[in-house]
């Protein structure tokens, strides 16, 4: 039997693009010699997909993970749905669809607490069809750290050059200032360190701290945030043990981390540590949430229904989502 790790790859909005993203990315032969992946979906969503991108690829229906034969080309697919034919088009999002995506993630979930699965990856969902159907949580990140118990965590965005965590998410720019505190930023250094360590397999990981306002405030002239919230929470930090320097610059921080100087910058704000992320990662970023007591990886895009069904769908992000994931697996394993 195969060493590999199983790894669980959920569909995500059946009206996206995931279906046709999953299909491009295990076309993929090398993700075979990583992992065996098992999708988590609908086969009448995926058949209908396979007619329009993928002709070359057929489906393996299992009725667990222990039945994952793991061949390139012929796909094992748990059906956690079957949608009838034509109840969803592409582009076309249902609470129907709803629904299922987020039984998708649910299943997942559970099949990596009873053992059956070693991590899992996410294809992207609609935050407003959640709530549509029913599901009161901002995102992928709320929902599993529920069904985890899992209170302190944090949102990673990777890619080979450049790793950012974020200290607040999604929130209004001006509300950040009031959001920021010692604890919330200690808490962020602290995760990321962690997993620089255990899932990443850097030693002694160096973490850079952005400050909020330009030039860090420059003493005070510019804003009193580093002083109150950000520097004190890098000392706590250091007498911890962590390597981590801050608050710094954020104009010339990200050029230093992307030149190798760090493993990772913790951001303040989302746009701050994303938008350098995404000039140098657009297609191929990885979306991580650290602190879970699962692994977990996610495409760093939404469900562009736009082009959903049209073929233009790029594989990229989920190709390295599953390949980080399988490298966390290894990582994990050698640590314990």
């Amino acid at each position: 039997m195969s060493c590999f790790p199983i790894i669980g790859i959920t569909m995500g909005d059946p009206a996206g693009i995931g279906p046709e993203i999953i299909l491009k990315a295990l076309a993929d032969k090398s993700i075979y010699s990583l992992c065996r992946p098992v999708i988590f979906g609908d086969p009448e969503i995926l058949s209908s997909t396979i007619l329009t991108s993928c002709k070359d690829i057929s489906l393996n229906i299992i009725s667990s993970p222990m039945e994952v034969k793991s061949i390139p080309g012929k796909i094992d697919l748990l059906a956690i749905s079957r949608l009838k034919r034509g109840a969803i088009l592409p582009g076309k999002p249902t609470v129907e669809g709803g629904k299922a995506m987020v039984e998708y993630i649910s299943r997942a979930v559970e099949m990596i607490q009873e053992g059956q699965l070693e991590a899992m990856v996410t294809c992207p969902i609609s935050k407003i069809l959640m709530h549509q159907a029913g599901y009161r949580y901002e995102g992928h990140t709320q929902l599993i750290s529920h069904l985890t118990n899992t209170d302190e965590y944090g949102m990673m965005l990777s890619g080979e050059r450049l790793r950012v965590v974020l200290v607040t998410i999604h929130c209004p720019l001006k509300e950040v200032p009031s959001i920021l505190d010692v604890e919330m930023v200690y808490r962020t250094i602290t995760i990321t360190a962690k997993a620089l360590r255990e899932d990443f397999g850097f030693e002694k990981p160096s973490i850079a701290v952005a400050g909020l306002n330009p030039h860090s405030g420059e003493s005070g002239l510019f804003g009193s945030e580093e002083e109150d919230n950000i520097r004190p929470a890098v000392i706590r930090a250091q007498n911890d043990g962590c390597q981590v320097v801050g608050p710094l610059p954020s104009d010339t921080l990200f050029h230093k981390a992307a030149s190798g100087q760090f493993e990772a910058v913790v951001a303040m704000y989302h746009d701050q540590g994303l938008i350098p992320l995404k000039l140098l990662h657009f297609s191929d970023a990885v979306n991580i949430t650290l602190g879970l007591p699962i692994i977990r990886t996610s495409v760093d895009h939404g469900t562009a229904y736009d082009i959903a069904g049209t073929g233009q769908a790029d594989a990229s992000s989920l190709k390295a989502a599953i390949k980080m994931a399988a490298m966390m697996v290894k990582n994990r394993h050698r640590n314990k």
